[in-house]
């Protein structure tokens, strides 16, 4: 029955596809397709399955939880957000990528390079102008995504965040913290001294963990940072406990290195860990004492890659993103030797607390009933 309805879906995206390119000098036939309810409902639930891949998940209503956490902390970056998951949605489908377009993968890079193109503009809330390079960096995603996969397929690594890292340092690169149409705010090195950097608040720390779930959706509020946690714990509760413990190792990293204090308080010192728990620690790998273990060096070592290129390109006003974490979770998955037997194909990727049932499964080669949660 989900082939019938994956075969339906993708004839559905190569209809709206033939219609863009017969029309010619009018868009009555793409106009149908868009007014067309139940296109409007896939539609719908592809970005919102977008959405949950920010967090490693695939979870429609997972996805209507996140959104609205996001509109909950900002009603203008649930805006940018929205409009990024749909215009990367959108030309992965007139560009016929229905093999991916459908499980949500051409959605969160656009999602991201949106919200960050948002928390950096100097321009402040309602810049109506931003939208246009928004929808711009997030097809490029899409194109991105797929030159990029034809390249990583060959080592069975997913190609995660990749284009939005490319693709928001691009666009920080053109426009400047002067650009007249763009500014943007340069970003602030986390091992910058400050004045009376001994002395740190507890509470904050302490508050600044759960804000590291949050910070992967750049949300710096500690409400929609629980909400966003709790869209996790509805997909798996095995991931939000990774995403907890990585962010408190993430912090733990960030005040071994005496970064600043804002960094901490913000969750900004986690994200990058609770991302490296969370991709290690039963998504990819089957979950085990020993992956667990790997689990809580991956996000250490996350977190020190976040504080060491974070400390070198913001000498140049450049933050790293999530960069770092996307890098040392390629290295992982590269493992040899013993580890390696718990690696999960990238293609057969699911919850953990499912990927721990069917482990016998993939080893026996049955990938019937299975979907990717390619990051």
């Amino acid at each position: 029955m989900r082939c019938e309805e994956s075969r339906r879906q993708a004839s559905v995206s190569r209809r709206v596809l033939n219609s863009v390119l017969l029309c010619t000098g009018d868009m009555e036939h793409l106009d149908k397709y868009m007014e067309d309810k139940a296109f409007v409902l896939q539609l719908a639930v592809w970005g919102l399955r977008g959405v949950t891949r920010v967090i490693l998940a695939n979870n429609p209503l997972c996805g209507v939880l996140i959104m609205a956490a996001l509109l909950w902390a900002s009603p203008w970056q649930g805006l940018l957000g929205a409009l990024g998951v749909l215009a990367s949605t959108l030309t992965a489908v007139i560009t016929g990528q229905d093999r991916c377009v459908t499980k949500g993968l051409h959605g969160f890079n656009g999602m991201l390079v949106s919200l960050l193109m948002g928390v950096f503009s100097s321009s402040g809330d309602w810049y109506w102008w931003l939208l246009l390079p928004v929808c711009l960096a997030s097809a490029t995603c899409v194109f991105l995504f797929s030159g990029l996969a034809s390249l990583f397929d060959r080592w069975d690594l997913p190609v995660a965040v990749f284009p939005f890292n490319i693709t928001i340092l691009l666009y920080l690169l053109c426009t400047g913290p002067n650009n007249p149409y763009f500014p943007h705010h340069p970003a602030v090195p986390p091992g910058m001294l400050e004045a009376n950097g001994t002395s740190l608040i507890a509470i904050q720390v302490i508050r600044g963990i759960p804000l590291g779930v949050g910070q992967i959706f750049a949300c710096g509020a500690l409400g929609p940072s629980l909400l966003i946690l709790g869209s996790v714990l509805l997909y798996s509760p095995l991931l939000a406990v990774h995403a907890l413990l990585g962010s408190a190792i993430g912090t733990l990293a960030g005040l071994s290195m005496a970064v600043r204090h804002e960094a901490l308080y913000s969750g900004l010192s986690g994200f990058n860990g609770a991302l490296g728990c969370m991709a290690v620690g039963g998504l990819f790998f089957t979950f085990s004492w020993r992956t667990h273990l790997l689990a809580i060096a991956c996000a250490f070592l996350s977190a020190y890659s976040d504080i060491a290129l974070s400390n070198m390109m913001g000498t140049i006003g450049l933050p790293v993103c999530s960069l770092p974490v996307t890098l040392v979770i390629t290295l992982m998955l590269l493992l040899n030797g013993s580890l390696a037997a718990y690696r999960i194909p990238t293609g057969q990727v699911m919850a953990p607390e499912r990927n721990l049932r069917s482990r016998s499964q993939w080893e026996a080669g049955n990938t019937e009933e299975r979907e990717s949660t390619d990051v």
